[in-house]
């Protein structure tokens, strides 16, 4: 047998010790930078507004995350997540639209895209689980009236909405007696993708529908996209027609693709109609009235925008031929002078694509001083176009009035006036809220649902738990049985009768060892699945691969405790066996108990920030009553806080600890005395001492967290580099075993055969 010398080890060791030593302290340096990084880019967010999202947004489970940062790579958006503390962290989180991926790409599903805090939020309705208002049975919302954005999300709650009346259709049908064949099943009012996707799937279940739209064409606000605009679709299945496969399409792309699966399957849209009521009639069905005459119908789909009738400004001149409120073609303005109102995404994408035409001269008038809650790459391109004097943006700044030949703009320096060609005004919309409200649907937050419960997430894995304890009881009755060859010595195992059968290269141990292999193969093939680039060819969820990665690799050690006879010898097999036992505990306990701590360490960033938002808060009192310590005072306490945080190393932090209460008093100190000149109340200044003691002492307890993750982060590596060193140890076992290990595979094949 194959064995490793002392000799062997005394040589190598030192050297590939110290080299880890050296890559760690590397590796940590980089971290520490790219968390004080995180926690920068997080400020900065939270004071340019964009730290919250707008709807949709990723909501992190600490307890599941194990910092693999899967779900960063998987965003396409710049900058949503981030990893601070060893796990995810939403960094940027109104740059989010909803794409999902996060979740998807996680493999512990410790990420939901939810639609943040709705406890004070009136612009969303009230809907089940179907996408029926609540309280108003057959009546379903579908795509960006929901709250959701994306063209993946609207298609399938489309499709979502027609399996759902298809599931009611005939009970209702029976309901409305003789009149139920002029009574349409659905009628879906909007022909944007949400409106498409329940049309085509009600033709393909067979129901008795029709679809209108206000436009004369379908799209939706898709339609309204300027042209070219790359449009995140995802892959999603199109009834009717099958899966879109690729990520992003040109709009007229999408278009036509719409309107040829459209043609293909006879979906009629009737458009240009416009409608003023939805209620219910004496047989319990829907009357919707229009400009084009009433319809009946059991369910009815509103498929609606957001958007609604575009916001107007209502200033003298408006109403003339040169405004408008959407571009559709940046490329037919040229050599204008163009003034652009707004500052969301759609007028900064407007103002871009109007300034790189010949000869256009472009203004861009926002009433804020400054742009907040933009995508990465909008921000980006907007800053390059004002550095390269492209665009000219006047903030502060409201249109007084439209003339012919120019633009009255009041602005912080007061009123200036500018020769012009063109107005788009990007104010947004109306919503047509009053027309839901009127149908019933309700926008009460206490009417919406509580948030599904996502226990059953983790139902898998407890089963695959649960097994293998089945199969680990197994195991424990299976050495019981045969105790009496398991306690042998290894020198006297071959003279008892049950040798030839149970030894590791007999029959049955040598089917638990190639099961073992065969287990280990499948458990790295997660790897594959995990990677980012490979894995999106790959079927099936990361979560599940996750599942069957955790499965496979504990069944594998009891086949090779089985295969080993219950005992361990230096060979290359038994030190294969001790790299597996590394490996299970490393990724076990690591899996479990290192989300602990970063957990811990995310929730003290928590604390410290609400604690900090109440310290600028009544120090900003203070500052608009004309105190002027306010900014000082702020100033002490970042300084009391910082040191030893991030840049600086262990000892540097073990010493700030130490001398912890003795930079307290000294600050607080100086605290006291500067509000004191400014004859602040006494109960404030109370107030502010205790803020600032534990803004400090949560400042320590965060680095020393850090210090503790830093430590637990290491299973992760040592889970990887024993795995791969157990690789190769069974790699020289095998090929010892198969020249040496005289094994009887007629035996073998036999056993295998009567197990069959």
């Amino acid at each position: 047998m194959f064995e490793i010398q002392s000799s062997h080890v005394l040589s190598f060791a030192p050297p590939l010790l110290l080299a880890l030593v050296c890559l760690g302290f590397v590796r940590r340096r980089a971290e520490l930078q790219a968390y004080a990084g995180t926690r920068q880019e997080r400020t900065e967010a939270r004071t340019h507004g964009s730290y919250e999202a707008r709807l949709q947004h990723p909501d992190i489970d600490l307890t599941k995350c194990i910092g693999c940062g899967l779900c960063v790579q998987a965003c396409p958006e710049e900058g949503v997540l981030a990893i601070d503390h060893g796990q995810a962290v939403v960094v940027h989180g109104a740059r989010c639209v909803g794409h999902g991926r996060c979740a998807e790409a996680c493999p512990t599903s410790g990420i939901a895209i939810t639609l943040g805090d709705l406890s004070d939020r009136t612009d969303l309705p009230a809907l089940d689980e179907e996408f029926q208002a609540v309280g108003v049975p057959g009546l379903y919302l579908a795509g960006e009236i929901s709250g959701f954005a994306l063209v993946r999300t609207a298609v399938s709650q489309g499709t979502a909405v027609a399996d759902a009346v298809a599931r009611s259709a005939t009970i209702q049908a029976d309901c409305t007696g003789n009149d139920a064949e002029n009574i349409l099943d659905l009628l879906i009012v909007g022909a944007g993708p949400g409106g498409l996707s329940c049309s085509l799937r009600a033709k393909e279940l067979g129901l008795q529908f029709h679809t209108i739209d206000q436009e004369d064409h379908m799209g939706g606000t898709v339609a309204s996209y300027p042209r070219r605009k790359m449009v995140m679709t995802q892959p999603v299945e199109l009834p009717l027609h099958g899966r879109l496969p690729r990520l992003t399409y040109q709009k007229e792309e999408l278009m036509a693709l719409w309107e040829s699966v459209s043609k293909k399957n006879q979906i009629n849209v009737e458009f240009q109609v416009n409608v003023t009521d939805i209620h219910r009639n004496g047989h319990n069905a829907f009357v919707i009235e229009t400009n084009k005459g009433p319809f009946h119908a059991r369910n009815v789909c509103l498929a609606l925008g957001r958007r609604g009738t575009p916001r107007k400004l209502d200033i003298p001149g408006e109403a003339l031929s040169k405004v408008a409120y959407s571009l559709l073609d940046a490329e037919s303005y040229q050599n204008r002078r163009i003034l652009v109102v707004g500052g969301g995404d759609s007028a900064i994408e407007a103002a871009i694509g109007l300034s790189e035409q010949p000869d256009n001269e472009v203004t861009l008038c926002y009433r804020k001083s400054a742009f907040f809650r933009l995508k990465y790459k909008n921000e980006q391109r907007i800053r390059e176009a004002i550095e390269s004097a492209k665009i000219r943006v006047l903030f502060e700044s409201t249109p007084d009035e439209i003339t012919p030949d120019s633009v009255r703009i009041s602005t912080g320096d007061g009123t200036v006036e500018l020769p012009n060609d063109d107005v788009f005004i990007f104010a947004g919309g109306t919503p047509p809220f009053s027309l839901l409200e009127h149908a019933g649907v309700s926008f009460d937050p206490k009417d919406r649902p509580p948030p599904s419960d996502d226990s059953a997430n983790s139902r898998a894995l407890l089963w695959a738990l649960c097994a293998i304890l089945g199969c680990s009881i197994l195991m424990a009755g299976w050495y019981l049985r045969y105790a009496a060859y398991y306690d042998l010595s290894p020198a006297l195992r071959p003279a008892s009768s049950l040798h030839d059968w149970l030894r590791p290269s007999g029959p049955f141990g040598l089917a638990f060892g190639l099961l073992a292999c065969a287990l280990f193969l499948c458990n790295l093939s997660y790897l594959a699945r995990r990677s980012f680039r490979i894995g999106q060819m790959i079927p099936g969820s990361l979560k599940s691969w996750m599942q069957a990665h955790v499965f496979t690799g504990l069944l594998a050690f009891l086949c090779v405790i089985i295969h080993a006879g219950f005992g361990i010898r230096n060979t290359s097999g038994g030190h294969a066996f001790l790299a597996l036992a590394a490996v299970v505990a490393t990724g076990s306990i690591g899996r479990y108990l290192y989300a602990f701590v970063p957990r811990a360490a995310n929730g003290r960033e928590l604390d410290l920030e609400a604690v900090r938002s109440r310290l600028t808060s009544l120090s900003s009192e203070w500052d608009a009553r004309g105190r002027s310590c306010g900014a000082e005072i702020r100033e002490q306490i970042d300084a009391l806080v910082a040191p030893g945080r991030w840049n600086a190393g262990f000892a540097a932090r073990l010493l700030a600890l130490l001398s912890s209460q003795r930079r307290v008093r000294i600050a607080l100190k100086r605290i006291r005395q500067s509000a004191k000149a400014e004859d602040i109340p006494l109960d404030e200044v109370r107030e502010l001492s205790k803020l600032a003691t534990r803004s400090y002492r949560l400042a320590i307890q965060i680095a020393h967290y850090e210090d503790l993750r830093a430590l637990l982060s290491s299973w992760r590596y040592f889970h990887r580099w024993i795995a791969l060193l157990m690789i190769l140890f069974a790699v020289l076992h095998v090929r010892v075993a198969l020249r040496y290990g005289q094994i009887d595979w007629n035996a073998l094949f036999g056993f295998l055969g009567g197990a069959q």
